[in-house]
């Protein structure tokens, strides 16, 4: 049943054109160099003027003329990650910001207003700038549910508390989707090197899950796990998370940490990992299967049972896109995909979030994995547009060759398109698996099998 429908479906959006534009052929990705730290840092500091420079936007879109941060070495506000020079690797002593709506007394002055300031001098010149400019809004980061609206340290609050004092703390309020929109919204010139970035990723992936980088009966996922760390290295790239490859068994969560299982022919594997780059993350999970190669058993292809199973994952992924409509709350689109997937009669769990400025970034998500159909707070920001999006879930699919029902775990980084109005992959989505051959020619033992 679900098999027709699927095939219906995707005709008719090729027919449509839609498909092709939609869908990167599953083919030899290539590793995308990024420009040199230096390079890097011009175009990453270009990116973030964009973005404070749309600041004063912001305030009035949530009805605020100021927007204050007060913050210490190794005590930075989150929104200071978004905001600081590609260069900086913490704020200097206390760094007092003042964003403003570029009005009355501030108009043309720099935005923000920066103190940096270690004898409290700061604290009259910041009373006498709030004189002149008398906001009746100041936004604090004092969220007590989301990070990014969070950032303010209780002992900063205190100091403000006691500089400020009432007819200045009275005029602060808590708006907290006002650093959530800040840090979602992505500018233009981003999007081709995130592109780059996720080709990479394709790259490493297509490269260690081959015989390349496993050895059957030998190779470890704990082995792999590192190959791709010293990859990452290799590329000039960091990461946000320690990769987990796991071998996929059963219904159980490959889990977040790995295992360390020793590969083995016929076995399905699994790897959730992402990539960090010019204030940009990724974040992607695939699957690979080890061909058998003995005899009678000798196969060139994954079996069927699981070509099926990876399917029903990508008609979840259609189904969550054709639902994220930006206005829409997580929790609505997240329902309307679950009831789309009931009435397909397809088994699965969706727990998709925002990516960006964080692997897990500012914005609504759709579902977590132990909140399977509402989330509270998070699900109930609205879908935002101009940001991109990490669709992850997985489709319960049984495997006749296994005998057992497993689980085909999927995740993909998709960006929003104002041409077409739609959600479009970064690079592409897996439609078919890795497939790792052991009589092509046999990687080297890793070195601490040789030592051992």
């Amino acid at each position: 049943m679900f098999h027709s429908h699927f095939v219906n479906l995707v005709t008719a959006l090729v027919c449509s054109g839609f498909a092709v534009a939609q869908l990167h052929p599953f083919g030899p990705a290539r590793y995308q160099p990024l420009p040199s730290l230096r390079e890097r840092a011009l175009i990453q500091d270009q990116w973030t003027a964009e973005r404070i420079a749309k600041i004063p936007i912001l305030l009035k879109k949530y009805n605020a003329q100021a927007w204050l941060f007060c913050h210490r070495e190794h005590a930075e506000d989150t929104i200071w990650w978004s905001i600081k020079n590609a260069t900086d690797f913490d704020t200097r002593r206390r760094t007092v910001l003042l964003f403003h709506t570029n009005e009355s007394s501030l108009a043309g002055a720099p935005n923000p207003l920066k103190w940096i300031d270690n004898t409290g001098q700061v604290w009259p010149e910041l009373r006498s700038t709030l004189e002149k400019f008398d906001p009746s809004r100041i936004v604090l980061n004092t969220d007590e549910n989301i990070a990014f609206a969070g950032g303010l340290h209780a002992g900063e609050l205190a100091v403000l508390q006691r500089e400020l004092g009432e007819q200045w703390m009275k005029r602060t309020v808590n708006e907290p989707m006002l650093a959530v929109e800040f840090v979602a919204t992505r500018v233009p010139g981003q999007l081709q090197y995130y592109q780059k970035m996720q080709e990479s990723i394709w790259a490493m992936v297509e490269e260690g899950f081959s015989h390349k980088a496993i050895r059957p009966g030998v190779t470890t996922t704990e082995d792999l796990t590192w190959w791709f760390r010293e990859k990452m290295q290799s590329l000039n790239v960091t990461t946000w998370f320690h990769p987990s490859i796991s071998v996929v068994v059963g219904k159980s969560f490959p889990g977040w940490e790995g295992s360390e299982n020793v590969i083995q022919e016929g076995d399905v594997l699994h790897i959730d990992f992402g990539i960090t780059a010019m204030g940009l993350n990724t974040d992607t999970q695939h699957l690979g299967y080890v061909l058998r190669t003995d005899g009678a058993s000798a196969e060139t292809d994954v079996p069927r049972g699981f070509l099926d199973g990876l399917k029903k994952a990508n008609r979840m992924q259609d189904i969550l896109l054709e639902n994220m409509k930006p206005g829409l709350t997580g929790n609505i689109v997240l329902r309307r995909s679950l009831d789309q997937l009931k009435l397909e009669d397809i088994e699965g769990q969706i727990y998709s979030h925002p990516i960006g400025d964080w692997g897990h970034d500012a914005g609504s998500v759709m579902g977590f994995t132990n909140l399977p159909e509402y989330v509270p707070v998070l699900g109930e920001f609205p879908i935002l547009p101009n940001t991109y999006y990490s669709i992850e879930l997985f489709a319960s699919h049984f495997v006749p060759e296994r005998n057992e029902t497993l689980r085909f775990l999927q995740e993909e980084d998709v960006a929003w398109s104002n041409e077409s109005q739609t959600w479009k992959f970064v690079h592409g989505r897996q439609e078919r698996f890795h497939l790792i051959d052991s009589r092509k020619v046999s990687p080297p033992l890793f070195r601490d099998q040789t030592q051992a």
